[in-house]
């Protein structure tokens, strides 16, 4: 057996959403812990591969290739 404290506003929430269904706590929880709906029927998708569609990443060469060319002569008509 497994106890849970939760504070009495939560527990009468609980009771009433059971109620509301016409049972009782221990046999909401009982459902409720049974029930196959609450689990995610397939895994998610991983973001592996998400960005694969636009080809392999600049190398660090290529991106300090890049950046000298774009801030050359930067600065020089102060």
């Amino acid at each position: 057996m497994t106890v849970i404290e939760i504070s009495d506003e939560q527990a009468a929430a609980l009771q009433a959403r059971a109620a509301a269904q016409g049972l009782t706590l221990k046999a909401w929880l009982k459902k409720l812990a049974e029930d196959d709906s609450a689990a995610p029927n397939k895994p998610l998708k991983s973001a592996y591969g998400l960005l694969a569609e636009y080809g392999p990443a600049p190398s660090a060469e290529e991106i300090d290739e890049n950046r000298r060319d774009m801030f050359r002569g930067f600065g020089e008509n102060f």
